[in-house]
């Protein structure tokens, strides 16, 4: 006999919050969202894509850019500059 709980005494898993990049110009603005922003699972998912992607945004005119949780401001702004 073991004194581990039931499964179901374990509160059933919230919706996951998503992950996403908040995109701002050479002055600090926001930049137009994207009605289809990327969004990823996880803060590593959200960190590695913008690792490979961060020459296309800066090419796009993104100067730095922010990472959110949700609502939650993570860190940043981060400089796109090479």
């Amino acid at each position: 006999m073991t004194n581990t709980p039931e499964p179901s005494a374990f509160p059933a898993p919230s919706s996951q919050v998503p992950w996403w990049w908040q995109h701002l110009d050479s002055d600090g603005r926001v930049l137009a969202p994207d009605p289809e922003r990327q969004e990823f699972p996880t803060r590593g998912d959200a960190e590695s894509w913008v690792g490979e992607f961060w020459a296309d945004l800066a090419d796009q005119g993104v100067a730095s850019v922010t990472l959110f949780e949700g609502d939650r401001e993570v860190y940043g702004p981060m400089s796109l500059e090479a």
